[in-house]
């Protein structure tokens, strides 16, 4: 899989407005009502890397996700970077 070019991914990124672009990955923040929401969605994220073979660089501080997503083997940011931020977007519901 090949690195996207930063014009492609800041194009991509048009279609997540959550997510950011900076130091060679794309980064998104989630807030939720709890720590037990914030750890559930975790939960159900780690299944949806695990079917795609994909594992984010992820923190988790009581009620708030931090996640980097970008493919290390490319080193940089790859369409399979997008396909598991629209999985997360699946399953993420932020607090509005």
């Amino acid at each position: 899989m090949s690195k996207l070019s930063d014009d492609l991914i800041e194009k991509k990124l048009l279609r997540f407005p959550e997510w950011d672009y900076f130091d060679n990955a794309i980064h998104a923040e989630f807030e939720f009502e709890s720590f037990k929401d914030c750890f559930s969605a975790m939960s159900r994220i780690a299944f949806e890397c695990e079917a795609l073979n994909h594992h984010p660089n992820w923190t988790n501080i009581y009620n708030v996700l931090t996640i980097s997503l970008s493919t290390h083997d490319a080193d940089g940011v790859t369409h399979k970077d997008f396909r598991l931020a629209e999985a997360i977007e699946s399953i993420v519901e932020p607090i509005e």
